[in-house]
C-alpha cells in the first residue's frame, strides 16, 4: 500500500507547528520545494531534524507516493525527537497506524547493530628468533640426539573473537597461523606449517564468578605460570575478580612436549593426553604484598606409570611476591610433586624474579626488564610460561622488552644454565616482535 506524499507533508507538518511557537529558521534543503509552498517551513524543520532526508540527490519529490515502509521510518525519527502534548498525542496516533511497520523496522535494525557491535575481532603478528646451545664434547654423542647450535625462526598469526551471546555469556575462539621454524624458505603447508583453530569456549560472568567451557586458555597465577601456561579441554570457575579461588577440570595432550628418541633413533612419545584437575587461592594482585597456594592432579595410568613410576602427579605450590614501589617487584615460588620414583630433582621447580617497571603498548617508550634464576623440573614445571628456558634446566635468565611504537612489542632475552639431566652447559638467545591490532 502507498500513498500521497501530501498526505505525508499535511502529517508531518503538524508534528513541528506546534514545537515551534516562532518563525522557522531551518534552511531548505531540497532544490523542488519552492519557498512560497504551503508546507514549506515544515518540510524545512523536518529535514534540519532529521526526521525526513529526501532522495539523496538534492529533491524532496512530494507528488511522489511513498510506501507504509518509508512513512514508518519518518514516525521513528519523530519518535526519537520526542515532542510534548497534543503532539505527543498525533505522534502516539501514528505510531499505532504504522505499528507494524515500526516493528518491523526496529527489529531489523536493532539485530543488524547488534550483530556488528556483539562480535570483535584483534589479532597479533609475531616473528621470534631463537638461537640454543649445549656444550657436547661428542664422547657419548649419537646421529639422533640432534644438533648442540640451534638457530630457529618462527612466524605466527593470530586472529581472536570474541561474540556476545546475552548479558552473562560469550562465545571466544582464536585462530592461528604458524610457521615451522626450521623450514621458512619452503612451500607453505608443505614443512610442518599449521592453521588451526586451537581455542573455543565458552564464557559466562554472574557478578565476581567467571565460567569457562571449552578449549580455553589455563594460566597457573600461584606461580605466575611456571606450572602451567597453554590451552586445556574442560570446565573452570573462578569465585571472585582480585583475591580468588580458581577450580579446574580437564584434559591435555602433552605429546608434543614429551617425544625424544630411543636408543636404536626410533621417536618415543612417553605421554599421551592427561587427565588433570586444580584448585588455586590467590590473594588481590593489585596490593604491595601478594601470594597464594595451589594444588593440581595430573593422571595418565600406562604412561605416566612408564615414565616415571606412578600413576599420578601430585603438584603443590606456592607463591609470595612484594612491591616495593610503582616500578620495583620482587617474586618468589615453589612448586613440589610428591609422587613418582624419578629424583628429587626432577620433581621440584622453584624461581625467584626481579621485575623493574613494564611496557604498555598503548604508550610508546613504557620498557621493563627482570631477572631471574629459575629450576624447573619436569615432573612440576609441566608447560612453563618461559620465553627462554623450557622444563629440565636450571640458571640464570634476564630480558627487557620496550614499546617502539603503539600496539608493537620487542622482547631480548638471554639464559645460561644447565641440563638437569647431563649437566652440561646451555645458553638461549631469544628475540621477538610483536604487532597487535
Amino acid at each position: 500500500m502507498s500513498m500521497k506524499k501530501s498526505l505525508v507533508s499535511a502529517l508531518t507538518t503538524a508534528l513541528v507547528v506546534g514545537a515551534a511557537s516562532t518563525t522557522f529558521a531551518a534552511a531548505n534543503p531540497f532544490e523542488d520545494v519552492p519557498a512560497d509552498h504551503w508546507a514549506y517551513d515544515a518540510i524545512a524543520q523536518l529535514a534540519a531534524d532529521g526526521v525526513v532526508e529526501g532522495y539523496g540527490d538534492g529533491t524532496y519529490r512530494g507528488d511522489q507516493e511513498i510506501t507504509r515502509y518509508e512513512m514508518a521510518q519518518m514516525v521513528a525519527r519523530a519518535m526519537a525527537k520526542g515532542t510534548n502534548g497534543a503532539d505527543k498525542a498525533l505522534i502516539d496516533k501514528l505510531a499505532a497506524e504504522f505499528a507494524d511497520e515500526l516493528n518491523n523496522l526496529g527489529v531489523r535494525v536493532s539485530a543488524l547493530e547488534k550483530k556488528v557491535d556483539n562480535v570483535k575481532w584483534h589479532g597479533l603478528f609475531r616473528y621470534t628468533y631463537t638461537r640454543g646451545r649445549e656444550d657436547n664434547d661428542g664422547s657419548n654423542r649419537q646421529p639422533w640426539d640432534g644438533p648442540n647450535h640451534q638457530n630457529t625462526n618462527n612466524f605466527r598469526l593470530r586472529l581472536s573473537m570474541t561474540a556476545k551471546v546475552n548479558e552473562h555469556w560469550t562465545g571466544n575462539a582464536r585462530i592461528e597461523y604458524a610457521t615451522n621454524p626450521h623450514n621458512l624458505d619452503t612451500a607453505a603447508n608443505s614443512n610442518g606449517d599449521d592453521l588451526v583453530v586451537n581455542r573455543v569456549w565458552a564464557q559466562g560472568q554472574y557478578g565476581k564468578t567467571t565460567i569457562m567451557l571449552g578449549k580455553f586458555p589455563y594460566f597457573t597465577d600461584v606461580d605466575q605460570g611456571m606450572v602451567f601456561d597453554d590451552d586445556l579441554a574442560g570446565g573452570f570457575v573462578q569465585f571472585g575478580d582480585k583475591a580468588n579461588v580458581k577450580l579446574l577440570v580437564a584434559r591435555y595432550d602433552v605429546s608434543p612436549f614429551t617425544t625424544h628418541y630411543d636408543d636404536f633413533g626410533n621417536i618415543v612419545t612417553d605421554l599421551h593426553t592427561v587427565s588433570m584437575q586444580g584448585i588455586e587461592l590467590n590473594s588481590d594482585p593489585t596490593k604491595k604484598f601478594t601470594y597464594g597456594a595451589g594444588y593440581h592432579h595430573v593422571s595418565n595410568k600406562a604412561d605416566l606409570k612408564k615414565m616415571y613410576g606412578a600413576e599420578n602427579m601430585n603438584i603443590w605450590s606456592v607463591g609470595a611476591g612484594y612491591r616495593f614501589d610503582k616500578n620495583v617487584r620482587l617474586f618468589g615460588t615453589y612448586a613440589g610433586n610428591t609422587s613418582g620414583e624419578v629424583a628429587r630433582k626432577y620433581r621440584e621447580a622453584w624461581a625467584v624474579q626481579l621485575d623493574y617497571k613494564g611496557s604498555d603498548i598503548s604508550k610508546p617508550g613504557s620498557w621493563g626488564a627482570f631477572v631471574a634464576y629459575r629450576h624447573l623440573g619436569q615432573y612440576a614445571s609441566l608447560i612453563p610460561t618461559y620465553n627462554s628456558m623450557w622444563t629440565g634446566c636450571k640458571g640464570v635468565n634476564f630480558g627487557v622488552n620496550f614499546v617502539p611504537l603503539k600496539n608493537i612489542k620487542t622482547y631480548l632475552e638471554y639464559y645460561v644454565g644447565r641440563n638437569l639431566g647431563n649437566d652440561r652447559r646451555q645458553d638461549t638467545v631469544f628475540g621477538r616482535v610483536e604487532l597487535y591490532f
